[in-house]
C-alpha cells in the first residue's frame, strides 16, 4: 500500500503531456535562444557542403566510350528497332484417324 501512494506522488510530478488541438506551451527565452543558435549552427554547416558535381560513374572506363557519356546513351537506345516479334508457328498436320 506504501508503494500504491509513493507512486502516485511521482506521477502527479510529471509535466502534463499536450492533447491534441491544446495550444503550444509559451517558450523560454532560453528555449528561443537555443532554437536560434542551431538554426545558425545548420545553416552553417550547409555552407560547408561542397556543391555538387557531375555525376560520376566508376564503371565508365570498364564500359567504354559511348557509355561515359549519358546523352548518347539516351539517343542509342532510341535509335534501336524495334524488336522482331515471334514467328507464328503452325501446328502440324494430324491425320484425323490418330484422334
Amino acid at each position: 500500500m506504501i508503494l500504491a501512494l509513493m507512486a502516485g506522488q511521482a506521477l502527479a510530478q510529471d509535466k502534463p503531456i499536450q492533447k491534441y488541438g491544446d495550444p503550444d506551451p509559451e517558450k523560454t527565452p532560453s528555449e528561443i535562444d537555443a532554437e536560434r543558435r542551431a538554426e545558425r549552427a545548420y545553416r552553417r554547416s550547409l555552407s560547408n557542403v561542397p556543391d555538387a558535381k557531375a555525376p560520376s560513374d566508376p564503371w565508365g572506363t570498364v564500359r567504354g566510350g559511348e557509355a561515359n557519356n549519358p546523352k548518347s546513351t539516351a539517343k542509342s537506345t532510341a535509335a534501336k528497332p524495334a524488336a522482331k516479334p515471334a514467328p507464328k508457328h503452325s501446328k502440324p498436320a494430324t491425320p484425323a484417324s490418330q484422334n
